[in-house]
């Protein structure tokens, strides 16, 4: 399908599918009587899909210029580890914790560098270099981490203004060989002839150059959960339950650079998946990886007891300020066994760094490694330096009902590991998230904590619930989860 307006582009869908390519790099020449509304439409709806969780856009006025020594450092240490990998794998804040991504990107960038080898553009050994740490900071700088997480069944879409530099132009190119659809908007002038003829993008005119000033992009601020329930619940606040006990909302204050005090760290990021967790979900197969599927003794039901013995895959992260003084508790759950944990965003972004406590060993691990982190779905991975015993994700081989019974075991007022049971008493739609609700009981420092089936199976992460009502509580469910958490497992 060919592009031939804005509106076109703003409407159609591109992506990464089985490792076939199918995105659109296009350029608007000139400007037409309703450019700017145009471009304003486009802005409105394509933010809206991206704030929920359809989509991921962003319109850039220019490319940020790499001064930051601190920067420069760290792009030059992960060339040298995409130099390492044979140039097959970038593993920048963007694609931590997605090793698809990164081996996309790895060969987005081989495949940039040739074509620069064979138009002579890159003639040292330091030119080549810099160039391609170029490309690595742009393209963290394109990707905010608080709400792209990699997804090839999603939409993105990326916008820029008037292009004119040729490293630029392939910068909007690699883009597109990672999944992306690029628009430029050149409305003072197209492309210069070398860069025509490498015939990377189709061009679509709209009319006379224009020096018509280009609004700024200015992106719409998230709503948390509170201010998005409904106006009966007047009164019943809805309140996150890591960190400090308060009634107001977490500030998030995730650090823009991976090492922030000597430890070290990762900050990672995305729009959300589709992750419906109501009873009409498709039945998925059970993972054969998992203990606790795949055999007959794996699906019976354990009792409470035996439930309660998971204890020891759930930890209690303590919140540290800059001081070093705990300012809050939380929980997470054990994914990953090369010391990936997963917690809530709001228990994660509260501090400096975290300590976090496994039953039955006296050992507390900090860490400030913040390995990926997303605002919409409320998630986070943090990462200690200990190899774990990770808790079996549900694979969704059933449908969730209400009334099935649930287990919940988390840090409630910073009383390690207490264990509740309940069941699923209703599937609601939040902030255009779906969520479970359940009512077996939770408090502040529960955030984090897992909601398990009777088989011992994760089908949630205790996210939130009403102070004011009684055993009114909130999970982030599975899907969301598996998807959040795939490459960590």
């Amino acid at each position: 399908m060919s592009v031939t307006a804005i509106d076109t582009f703003e409407s159609i869908k591109g992506g990464i599918n089985r490792q076939c390519k199918d995105v659109y790099f296009v350029r608007a020449v000139g400007t037409s009587p309703t450019y700017i509304n145009d471009i304003r439409k486009m802005d409105d709806t394509l933010d809206g899909c991206s704030q929920s969780g359809r989509g991921y856009y962003r319109r850039l006025g220019s490319l940020p210029k790499l001064q930051n020594t601190e920067d420069t450092a760290f792009y030059a240490e992960r060339y040298a580890k995409w130099t390492e990998s044979g140039r097959q794998e970038a593993v920048i804040r963007t694609t931590m914790g997605s090793a698809e991504l990164a081996k996309l990107l790895g060969s987005a960038c081989s495949a940039v560098e040739d074509i620069c080898m064979r138009e002579e553009m890159l003639m040292t050994d330091s030119i080549r270099k810099n160039f391609i740490i170029k490309l690595l900071f742009w393209y963290d700088s394109v990707f905010d981490k608080e709400d792209f997480v990699w997804d090839e069944r999603e939409s993105i879409k990326i916008v820029a203004d008037n292009i004119e530099k040729k490293q630029e132009y392939l910068f909007f190119y690699l883009l597109t060989l990672t999944g992306c659809d690029v628009l430029l908007l050149q409305s003072r002038a197209d492309i210069g002839a070398d860069e025509e003829k490498l015939g990377l993008s189709a061009k679509f005119v709209l009319g006379d150059y224009s020096e018509l000033a280009i609004p700024e992009y200015r992106r719409k601020q998230k709503q948390n959960l509170q201010e998005n329930m409904p106006e009966h619940d007047t009164g019943n606040a809805l309140v996150r339950q890591g960190g400090n006990v308060q009634e107001r909302p977490v500030v998030v204050t995730i650090p823009s650079h991976p090492n922030r005090s000597g430890r070290s760290g990762h900050a990672g990021s995305a729009n959300p998946p589709a992750c419906p967790t109501q009873p009409h979900s498709p039945a998925r197969p059970a993972s054969p990886a998992s203990p606790f599927n795949g055999t007959a003794e794996g699906n019976s039901e354990k009792s409470f007891e035996e439930l309660a013995q998971l204890a020891s895959s759930v930890v209690m992260i303590a919140i540290h300020d800059t001081k070093g003084d705990v300012i809050g508790t939380g929980s997470g759950i054990m994914v990953g066994r090369d010391g990936y944990i997963l917690t809530n965003n709001h228990v994660a972004s509260g501090g400096k760094f975290y300590s976090v406590r496994i039953e039955d060993d006296e050992q507390v691990y900090e860490t400030d490694e913040v390995i990926k982190y997303n605002y919409v779905l409320d998630l986070a991975v943090i990462r200690i330096q200990r190899k774990l015993v990770p808790l079996p994700i549900y694979q969704g081989k059933n449908k969730l009902v209400r009334g099935q019974k649930v287990v919940a075991i988390g840090s409630p007022l910073g009383l390690f590991n207490s264990v509740s049971d309940g069941i699923i008493s209703g599937f609601r739609k939040i902030d255009n998230v779906d969520m479970i609700q359940f009512t077996a009981p939770t408090s502040h420092g529960s955030s984090g904590g897992a909601v398990l089936n009777m088989q011992g199976e994760v089908i949630g992460i205790s996210t939130a619930g009403y102070d004011s009502g009684q055993n009114i509580n909130l999970a982030m469910g599975y899907e969301c989860i598996n998807a959040f958490i795939r490459g960590f497992t």
